[in-house]
């Protein structure tokens, strides 16, 4: 088990860049689980997802917080991240994590306008902020050569 999220921050870096999108479920209120395809940027160990406000996946994370991220690729290399997530109101941070995707090199990055053209204080605008509770990496090569997958849990 990794003891800093430094000890696989470059890894998890490489597959979440290269892969880009993931699949991430949600709890609805009869507890049955939900996924969808989402686009998170991450910033060390925090993610960010633009996303519509007013949703499923808000009533969804108003019955429970958690969320499953998993990032799949054809090599058979995964990434998986158990998150809370968090719904960002305050118009400063929003605007930060919006000129962040702005920024962020293709296909990474993307201007946010496409899909809110009044901008972040937009009220359809969703941001939500991913605080992963652990993240595994894996990837079917390791698993073959009997190598563990690394974990990686905050202190608590």
């Amino acid at each position: 088990m990794a003891t800093a999220f430094t000890d696989i921050e470059a890894e998890f870096r490489k597959r979440t860049e290269r892969i880009v999108w993931c699949n991430v479920t949600t709890i609805d209120a009869k507890n049955r689980p939900r996924s969808r395809i989402l686009h998170p940027l991450w910033e060390r160990s925090t993610g960010w997802i633009a996303t519509g406000r007013h949703s499923t996946k808000e009533r969804h994370l108003t019955h429970n917080p958690y969320v499953s991220c998993c990032y799949w690729d054809p090599q058979h290399e995964q990434v998986y991240a158990e998150c809370t997530a968090q719904w960002i109101d305050d118009l400063a941070t929003k605007q930060r994590v919006w000129d962040l995707f702005k920024s962020a090199p293709p296909p990474l990055g993307y201007d946010l306008a496409m899909f809110w053209p009044g901008g972040p204080s937009d009220p359809t605008c969703g941001i939500l902020q991913l605080t992963p509770w652990r993240i595994e990496l894996s990837s079917l090569a390791d698993l073959i050569g009997g190598k563990p997958a690394q974990v990686w849990q905050p202190a608590k």
